[in-house]
Formats: C-alpha cells, structure tokens, sequence
C-alpha cells in the first residue's frame, strides 16, 4: 500500500495485546497538519493503549506513517527526534528536578543553538507564566496544575510537530482543566497538530475538529465534533 503523504499521521490496523489480552483490536486512524484530534471513549476502552502503541511505549501490530515516512519500527526516542511527543498520563516528571531541569530534558534533541532553545523557553514561558515564577522549585512541590503544565511546557521544549496526550485534565479542578486545554487549543490554531485522549468531552469537543470514539477495543465511530450535540450522541457509540 502506497505511503499516505496527505496526512501527518496515519494509522492503519493498530493493534495490541497484554499477555493473552487483545486490548487494542485492528484500528486505523489518520490526523491532517495542524488538525486538532480527539478519541473519546469509557475507561477500558483503548485509548491509552493506542497511544502507547504510536508512541512505540508497547509492542504492536500494524504500520504508523508520519508525514508519509513509514515509522513503524522506530523506537520512541527516533520518533522525539521526528518531532511525535507524547505527554504520558501521570506526567511522567522528574520529581526531585527543578522546574528549570525538567524543561532543559525535553529540549535535549531540540537541534540548534542555545539561542534557539532560550526561545522555546520564552514561548512556554508565554504559555504558562506559572512555571517562570517557580524556576527553581522542584518538581514534585508543586501543585497538581502547576505540574501538569509543566509536563506539556517540557514536551512544547522539543518543539513537535505532533502533540500527543493522555488525558491531560485527569485529577485537575476544572478550572486548571480548563486553562491548559484552551491553551492546546492557542497551540492549535499556530498550526500544531494535536492527538488527545480526554475524558471531559465537552472541553475536547470543543477545541478538536475531528473526533474518534473507541469502544472495547476498537474504532466505533468517526466524526466531525460539532456532529456530538450531547451525551447521548456519545453514549449510543460507547455502548454499542
């Protein structure tokens, strides 16, 4: 089959077990340049597992491209160098770093002059002035927002082309929810492709264009997001 050079990212027949566990059944799936994609779906669904399975964090089947290059058997820290980050759920920090550490990591395959990764500084600064104000704190004495934001400030470091992420919002109060994803949202429109796993649904709905919803294991629906009007539309594909 042909590569897909129309897309940035294209999966075809996705799939992956746990032991003698199917959790991700042949699923295929694809993001434009600067597309803003969600995939909703219940708990148990898949959806962490598809990520992971892109993001080559688990062993699968199935063949991923990005921007037409066939990426399937790249190891996760060749696709960091392609531009493909991922913000894991949990946010994955160094805990006893500072700040400041935590950021330099993710811009450690940023190619370029310390010039230029001062200005990836300065734009996640923009982005979330919170974590200048706490340069020299460590990690794990911040609050929870504070350290989500500074896991999608050090993944916005390695300047991606693709941003991956799981459910940024999980254990946040809704207002922290609400600012970082209308932050995604600011990244969006600047032409960054988006990949998101989310449980609030009306906030994803919002900000993606496209929605994908999984259901035990697999792709049950396809949509443009402003065809959800409520939970209902969604309920009928997650229990199908």
């Amino acid at each position: 089959m042909a590569a897909d050079t129309t897309n940035l990212l294209t999966v075809r027949d996705l799939a992956a077990h746990y032991g003698h566990i199917e959790a991700l059944r042949p699923t295929s799936l694809n993001g434009g340049p600067g597309e803003f994609v969600t995939i909703l779906g219940p708990n148990g669904a898949g959806k962490t597992t598809l990520l992971r399975a892109i993001t080559r964090l688990i062993p699968s089947s199935g063949k991923v491209e990005f921007k037409g290059q066939d990426v399937t058997k790249f190891k996760t820290n060749e696709l960091a160098g392609l531009g493909i980050i991922m913000v894991m759920e949990g946010r994955g920090l160094f805990s006893d770093m500072s700040v400041k550490e935590n950021l330099q990591i993710g811009a450690y395959k940023l190619p370029g002059s310390q010039a230029d990764k001062d200005r990836q500084l300065d734009k996640v600064f923009t982005l979330f002035p919170r974590l200048k104000e706490r340069l020299t704190q460590t990690a794990s004495s911040m609050s929870g927002g504070e350290q989500q934001m500074l896991a999608v400030g050090r993944a916005l470091m390695a300047d991606p082309k693709l941003l991956i992420l799981d459910e940024p919002s999980l254990g946040l109060a809704p207002r922290v929810a609400t600012e970082i994803l209308s932050t995604l949202g600011s990244l969006n429109k600047e032409g960054l492709g988006i990949l998101l796993v989310e449980q609030k649904a009306p906030l994803a709905l919002k900000l993606a264009q496209r929605v994908y919803i999984l259901s035990s294991g697999s792709v049950r629906a396809e949509l443009p997001t402003h065809e959800i009007k409520s939970h209902h539309d969604l309920a009928k594909y997650y229990f199908a």
